[in-house]
């Protein structure tokens, strides 16, 4: 069975259809309508401020359609590691005043998802060794626990509410990715990020149909007791405008959002170029997020050449996890496989985001690390806290985004973080 799907690509390195609000909104409204809801608890988990998403407009529009109808609706926040959102910060994601909850989405409760606390999360059980080395092709042979969080187990039904756009880890965003690693235990986190890491940024990131990191998230989410539905939507990057919406099981839902996504956030070039300058988008303030600006260009960079992140407004690595990064630095993958000894004990998914950043590259004990291109902050982060993390410096005031854009190497990414740019061949 298919998802239902309003909207669609306007042409391949030219989106241009737009679904009107109104549209959307009479779409939400018919699908939901068909839903048996009454008298059941329901949770809608969304992303959070790191993603382009009209949601005040398609949370309205759920809240309008299931009001009156569910025993208790609760708005869960999917902040996978992220830090919680506070209450001024999730009232403007949603779409409300301040302390007004209740004025805008009566009977409401909205949530952040409280990773760090071990009685916010539900197990599930394990996924046992054999299965995970079975979705992995063979690149992990061990059991995982899958740990969700509670409100999700507490409902008798589950959507998920989000876009879908390319993504370093499981290749396009969305459906069950919201639950794993959205509103997951560390477990799953760290092994799934690890495993995209293990496959690369530039295999993964963009690629069509179920790699193995979403064939892990998808057996995962098998598991939920919950019905699960999904509103995938595809938005046009750094917008509110909706480019397509897709109706129906997290699988359903992804699958149809995903080919969309593939022919409007994906932009092609004929040949590598020598340099990218990424600015960075504002909605990414800690290096955490920011590197968003690397991997979507990576694919595109020449062999020797260079990524720089424009982001003047970064001044911190990451509030969840700066204090590991800080102390590992930003290295390639083989530099963390080939001293594994020294690694074990890190998380791993500190460890992908790691490898992420700095990019392809290769180490041994006699050449030590030879990284395929450089990377380059032009930050709120310091010269020395930059070097410190392996990462080359450029004072953000000597950028000239002008003149960067007439040297014809020289590829200037506005609103980076979202568009994934590759090579035609």
């Amino acid at each position: 069975m298919s998802a239902d799907l309003i909207g669609g690509p306007g042409g391949t390195d030219a989106p241009s259809t737009t679904v009107p609000a109104e549209e959307a909104a009479a779409f939400v409204a018919e699908r939901l309508a068909g839903v048996p809801l009454e008298g059941r608890n329901l949770c809608v988990v969304v992303p959070d401020s790191t993603r382009s998403c009209p949601l005040p407009l398609l949370l309205g529009a759920v809240h309008r359609a299931v009001h009156g109808r569910v025993a208790h609706l609760t708005v869960l926040v999917a902040l996978g590691t992220h830090p919680a959102m506070p209450e001024e910060a999730l009232a403007a994601h949603l779409g409300y005043r301040p302390g007004e909850l209740e004025a805008a989405y009566p009977g409401t409760t909205v949530v952040n998802h409280e990773w760090w606390i071990p009685e916010a999360l539900v197990s599930l059980g394990d996924i046992p060794a054999a299965e995970v080395a079975e979705v992995t092709e063979g690149r992990f042979e061990e059991p995982v626990t899958v740990r969700i969080n509670r409100h999700v187990v507490d409902s008798d039904v589950v959507l998920v509410l989000g876009p879908v756009f390319p993504h370093e880890v499981v290749g396009f965003s969305g459906g069950n990715k919201y639950f794993f690693p959205g509103v997951a235990g560390r477990e799953i986190i760290d092994l799934s990020h690890w495993l995209g890491a293990l496959i690369s940024n530039v295999e993964i990131i963009g690629t069509p149909g179920v790699t193995p990191v979403r064939a892990l998230i998808d057996r995962a989410a098998a598991r939920i007791p919950a019905e699960r539905l999904c509103l995938a939507v595809v938005v046009a990057s750094g917008t509110k405008d909706l480019h397509a919406l897709a109706f129906g099981t997290p699988e359903e839902a992804w699958a149809a959002a995903a080919e969309v996504s593939a022919q409007t956030h994906v932009r092609y070039l004929d040949r590598p170029v020598r340099r990218v300058l990424s600015l960075v988008s504002p909605r990414y303030d800690e290096l955490w997020t920011a590197s968003k600006g690397m991997y979507k260009v990576e694919p595109v960079v020449a062999d020797g050449g260079q990524v720089v992140l424009y982001a003047p407004h970064v001044h911190e690595v990451s509030r969840t996890h700066g204090t590991l990064i800080e102390k590992i630095g930003y290295h390639c993958r083989e530099y963390f496989t080939g001293q594994w000894d020294r690694f074990a004990d890190m998380p791993r998914s500190v460890l992908a985001h790691s490898t992420h950043v700095r990019g392809a590259g290769r180490f041994d004990a006699e050449h030590g690390e030879r990284c395929r291109i450089t990377v380059t902050l032009a930050t709120g982060l310091d010269e020395q806290r930059t070097r410190a993390l392996n990462l080359n410096y450029l004072d953000p005031a000597a950028v000239d985004e002008e003149e960067w854009a007439r040297d014809p190497e020289t590829l200037v990414v506005p609103n980076a973080g979202e568009v994934l740019f590759r090579l035609r061949s």
